[in-house]
């Protein structure tokens, strides 16, 4: 099975605060269903010194998010799209845009 999102896509955000926002994926969680994207869904951590020279303060952060409300952006066409999985010679399964055809 080929993965809809993989690590350094470039992908666009469907819903909730940061909707239709672009950005790449840092990290992948693929059994829960989870992705990391930077800049988007960041929340608000308090960090406390623990040893002598650490610094504590207030830090932006990215959490994670559900795999359902991102969508691939084609390289080549520029938009977002749906994935499809062709067959390639050699058996090799690959990705490719549902609207221009082109793989990933």
């Amino acid at each position: 099975m080929v993965a809809r999102i993989k690590k350094n896509d470039t992908v666009v955000v469907l819903s909730g605060k940061d909707r239709d926002k672009k950005s790449t994926v840092i990290e992948v969680l693929p059994k829960k269903g989870k992705v990391l994207v930077k800049d988007i869904a960041l929340v608000t951590r308090h960090a406390k010194a623990r040893k002598q020279g650490e610094v504590s303060g207030i830090k932006k952060e990215e959490s994670y998010i559900n795999a359902s409300i991102l969508m691939p952006v084609c390289v080549s066409c520029k938009q977002p799209c749906r994935v499809n999985s062709k067959v390639i010679e050699g058996g090799k399964r690959v990705r490719v845009c549902n609207r221009c055809e082109e793989i990933f």
